[in-house]
């Protein structure tokens, strides 16, 4: 096989969980970690599968209270294939010697390869695996192992199954907890060489079918055993001589359209499932019809990894995902962090789907629209009219925030306010004003996201109250997305007062409200406005409103939130000193008997958060919008402080910093451009990934390439462009889908930077450049010299 891969050489324990999740494999349906099929759940391995939005709701005792969570539900394991030498003791890299182990992520076709070869008394097996979910028939997976034995002939037992025995324990600070989801297992066989599981949700209800094929030319035995579906055979192998065992299976669950029962759909389907080879054959067809559409030519190091964030990032979020109601899970489909919820993370991804995939992106727009009623409902509970929507989402919309988390480095269980991150909401509207800006899409402009726009925007009306001695709106009690902050010290009850972000974010969501209401064909915003029981006072408020919002500032700079200029400062260098890693100093400073609510310490990027969301110009005019000018100058200065007070607790933060230092302080972008790679494959967050990848980082490094080197918006119905040289960077190409064009290529090196439109019968797209404007036409290229 040719094409990029991702590699890792010889068998560490210690790696394992990193390499599980990194060589997940999935389709947008569903996705299966990069286990060993040989090794079960234990401190090294954690083979785990999970289906896009099959979550499940359970209460746990903790700390002496009751909790409940909602998981993404580990499911069955479809993996499970063990080996031995007859009357021996199965094999596995733990409980055998290894003379040679190497797994090829081939990101080309989506395949999983490994080799690993066990040293035998006289002799040695090589065990040669293949494994692809498959990407054109989301309900298939398959797994081809090749044995080849040296030395003398061997007689191998070998076992495959079907394991309902899983719970979800991934996660070492979430075991405390329940995580048995899975009840009223059975298992069964359906035909020679195939069985099948069948088993529900605990609370949730939602039936799982599962069906395995294995075909090895010899004769299978079935052996079912509680919560385990068996098959076994036995393979005589001489030596030299390569033996191969296929084993092909189908996922189903009851959430899935045009089936009456998920057990008899994954019965039919393995049954009429081709052999390995055609499926082979049909994965990677779809694979590079995928590639194409998403194109992406970065040279080096960089370029690599990159092309292994884009391959996470569609494995999660496919072609299949536009037919799913599924948010954006904030660590993918790789793992159980975060129990699978749904984050603000979609600010980082859609902007990046809307360009390739859009019909993605609407669905996942339409994940929250689906929920609409549950955030107005939230916004009742709070007596605020308008949508508040939840930090953490799951199936139904509710708000899935954990009242408690554990600090594993005082193992304290303490209280969680990350609920009160009420900006989610501007994160909703801003996907949705960035997705009809990018697709033109006026039908969801004018139907699901004018409601979702303006009822987000009541809620940010009906938060801000008044304050006659600062002549300012005020919006008071929140978490901004620092999270270091989440109240000031020593008070009795959480929130801040005016975080920047929050309320610069509000007042762009009113005045685009506003601007969207004023741009409704009449009859529709009569419609609208009946519907959602707008009052007719209330566009004036918000107008009023966007206008007036206070934005605290201290020393020349704009303040984290009201009161941040009389935190403390901390000593950064002791603390370095100290810990050397001090990404998660809240754990530290906790675990000391401190809080950092008391100092001038940021987990990542709040208020330089805006600029990452606004270019240089869009965030002035927002201000002064607001009423306070917002100079080059006093810019620069905020960059700079907070430059030196954050101590990147989040994957996100390297990213947002890399995004606006390339235009702030170039010289100082790259070494947060390459934190922002590393994120991930070097586990920077110190065992993170481990629990599932970052997908808002990974999808965010993919959006630096395509909107912040090359200054790329959508807005006003056309493409502009504002291109920065990175030294690093400053080379790369790729493609986008834009206004119904497909496949619009943009190229930029040596200065030059080239447009080339593949034919069809739409109209030219207008490019724009600091300097000039240039339609390039179907089937046209534009070559273009930058300015300097």
């Amino acid at each position: 096989m040719t094409g990029p891969t991702w590699e890792y050489d010889g068998y560490r324990p210690a790696e394992e969980r990193l390499r599980e999740s990194l060589c997940t494999l999935g389709n947008g349906y569903f996705a299966t970690r990069g286990a060993l099929p040989e090794c079960t759940a234990d401190d090294v391995h954690y083979p785990g599968t999970y289906a896009a939005g099959c979550y499940n709701r359970l209460t746990s005792e903790v700390a002496g209270r009751r909790v409940e969570n909602e998981d993404m539900v580990n499911l069955p394991n479809w993996l499970p294939l063990r080996f031995r030498p007859a009357g021996g003791n199965w094999l596995t890299p733990d409980s055998a010697a290894v003379t040679e182990h190497h797994q090829v992520l081939h990101l080309g076709p989506g395949l999983l390869e490994r080799r690993t070869r066990y040293a035998l008394d006289d002799g040695s097996l090589l065990v040669r695996q293949l494994r692809l979910v498959h990407l054109d028939e989301p309900h298939l997976a398959a797994l081809r192992t090749e044995f080849t034995v040296t030395g003398r002939p061997l007689d191998l037992d070998v076992e495959a199954a079907l394991d309902g025995s899983v719970t979800n324990s991934g996660v070492p600070r979430y075991r405390d907890l329940d995580g048995r989801h899975l009840t009223h297992v059975h298992v069964g066989t359906s035909a020679p060489g195939t069985v099948w599981l069948r088993c529900r949700t605990r609370t949730s209800d939602i039936r799982l079918g599962l069906a395995a094929r294995l075909t090895a030319g010899v004769p299978v035995t079935h052996a079912n055993e509680a919560h385990r579906a068996v098959q076994r055979l036995r393979l005589g192998l001489p030596p030299g001589r390569t033996v191969t065992v296929d084993k092909c299976v189908a996922l189903h669950t009851s959430h899935d359209p045009a089936i009456s029962d998920p057990l008899r759909a994954a019965v039919d389907h393995v049954a009429a499932a081709p052999a390995f080879e055609e499926l082979l054959r049909t994965h990677r067809a779809a694979w590079e019809q995928l590639w194409r559409r998403t194109a992406l030519d970065v040279p080096g190091e960089a370029g690599s990894i990159l092309r292994l964030h884009l391959f996470h990032v569609l494995q999660t979020l496919s072609p299949h995902t536009a037919d799913l109601d599924v948010g954006v899970p904030a660590r993918g489909l790789h793992g159980e962090s975060y129990r699978g919820h749904v984050f603000w993370d979609e600010l980082f991804v859609l902007p990046y789907l809307n360009l390739h995939l859009p019909e993605v992106s609407r669905a996942l727009l339409r994940y929250r629209h689906r929920r609409l009623d549950t955030a107005c409902h939230a916004a009742r509970e709070l007596g605020r009219r308008g949508a508040l929507f939840p930090w953490q989402s799951g199936s139904d919309g509710r708000e899935e925030t954990q009242r408690l988390h554990l600090n594993p480095r005082s193992g304290r269980w303490l209280p969680d306010h990350s609920r009160f991150q009420y900006h989610v909401g501007s994160a909703v509207a801003y996907n949705v004003w960035q997705y009809c800006e990018a697709t033109g899409d006026t039908e969801f402009r004018h139907g699901e996201g004018a409601e979702m726009l303006l009822q987000i925007a009541r809620f940010w009306a009906d938060s801000a109250t008044w304050d006659d001695r600062l002549r300012r709106y005020r919006i008071r009690g929140v978490v901004g997305p620092d999270e270091y902050h989440d109240a000031y010290p020593g008070a009795d009850r959480p929130g801040l007062d005016d975080n920047a972000y929050t309320n610069v974010t509000a007042a762009w969501v009113l005045a685009r409200a506003l601007e969207l209401l004023d741009g409704l064909p009449e009859p529709r915003r009569r419609e609208l406005t009946e519907h959602i029981g707008l009052a007719e006072d209330e566009p004036a408020r918000w107008e009023e409103v966007s206008r007036r919002l206070r934005v605290p500032y201290h020393d020349g700079v704009i303040s984290q939130f009201e009161g941040y200029a009389d935190l403390a400062e901390l000593d950064w260098d002791d603390y370095r000193k100290r810990y050397d890693d001090i990404r998660r100093l809240d754990r530290i400073l906790e675990a000391e008997g401190d809080t950092v609510n008391r100092y001038k310490a940021s987990k990542q990027a709040d208020v330089l958060m805006l600029g990452y969301l606004f270019s240089p110009l869009e965030l002035r005019s927002l201000f002064q919008r607001l009423g306070y000018p917002l100079e080059e100058h006093t810019w620069s200065a905020t960059v700079d402080h907070y430059l030196h007070r954050t101590s990147h607790g989040s994957t996100l933060s390297g990213l947002v910093h890399g995004w606006i230092l390339t235009r702030a302080r170039r010289a100082a972008a790259w070494s947060f451009v390459q934190e922002a790679l590393r994120g991930d494959i070097a586990d920077l967050q110190g065992g993170t990934t481990g629990e599932g990848i970052h997908l808002g980082a990974m999808a965010g490094t993919l959006d630096l390439v395509q909107r912040g080197l090359t200054g790329l918006e959508t807005g006003g119905g056309a493409l502009c462009l504002d291109p920065v040289p990175l030294p690093e960077l400053s080379s790369y190409g790729f493609t986008i889908r834009y206004h119904g064009h497909w496949g619009v290529r943009l190229c930029l090196r040596s200065g030059l930077l080239e447009i080339d439109v593949p034919a069809s019968d739409r109209a030219p797209i207008d490019i724009r450049l600091r300097d000039r404007a240039v339609p390039v036409g179907p089937g046209e290229t534009a070559r273009l010299v930058l300015p300097d």
